[in-house]
């Protein structure tokens, strides 16, 4: 048997719904956890992801802001919904989802993406970002404990095959060094394994995100990878296939991201 989780920062699920839904027909992950809803709880569309068959769904939004959720086929169970650094920003959610006789922890994120400008004294986004990640690292350890997967938008490409260039970039949030040392020591502290670089070799680039500004965005092909998938190292073992959607960036009315899924076996 295999248990197939997906990834994917929606941005808006309310005016996304339709897409999300076809990309559920056509995909049929088992688990699939969202970010950037923007819409309140009792505003996300709870109907149509029942009708796709996915109706186990458990919700952290926000008003026109943030917010994750994560809808399934399987029973999910002990939801969590952590704030971090003191804010109200809904950018978490935690669920065991039962497959079986196996468990599995799923941790849905939505890491700060920082602003502009890469300087926590002139920027408190920027700021505020790098106090979420301190928090992350903490966290990790409790959360690694068991079979756990740690998926989102962390807003952060490590790599430098993980955007279209290092030079250029390395001044800019998102692929700054103190970001990338810090979710360097957010990874080791579980400890996860980046269960994406483990079946993608991390020579060859590899994006996620494509701004919406670009004209033509795939043959400027200016990405970034931004969206993760984490397992820890018994449950790494197990990961079967890594599927990066970058044809969702061009399907009508897209998301800036796309999704990814990973198969456990």
């Amino acid at each position: 048997m295999t248990l197939k989780i997906a990834t994917w920062n929606i941005n808006s699920v309310r005016l996304r719904a339709d897409l999300v839904c076809q990309f559920l027909a056509d995909y049929q992950p088992d688990v699939l956890c969202l970010q950037e809803i923007k819409c309140a709880d009792d505003h996300f569309p709870y109907a149509a992801f029942r009708d796709a068959g996915y109706g186990h769904i458990e919700v952290h939004g926000q008003k026109a802001y943030h917010g994750v959720a994560t809808v399934s086929r399987l029973p999910l169970k002990k939801p969590e919904r952590l704030v971090f650094c003191g804010k109200g920003d809904a950018r978490h959610i935690g669920v065991d989802v039962i497959d079986g006789k196996r468990k599995v922890r799923v941790h849905n994120f939505y890491v700060p993406a920082g602003g502009d400008v890469p300087d926590p004294d002139a920027n408190e986004k920027f700021a505020h970002k790098l106090q979420f990640l301190d928090a992350l690292e903490s966290f990790g350890p409790k959360a690694a404990r068991s079979d756990a997967v740690l998926v989102g938008d962390l807003n952060i490409a490590p790599l430098e095959t993980d955007v279209w260039s290092h030079k250029q970039l390395l001044k800019i949030v998102s692929h700054t060094p103190v970001e990338t040392q810090a979710l360097d020591r957010v990874q080791a502290a579980g400890p996860w394994v980046d269960v994406v670089r483990a079946i993608i070799p991390p020579e060859e680039k590899l994006f996620s995100w494509w701004s919406y500004r670009s004209r033509d965005w795939s043959e400027s092909d200016r990405g970034r990878r931004l969206d993760h998938v984490w397992a820890t190292p018994k449950l790494a073992k197990t990961i079967a296939g890594i599927d990066v959607l970058r044809p969702a960036r061009g399907w009508e009315k897209p998301s800036d991201h796309v999704p990814i899924i990973a198969t456990f076996t």
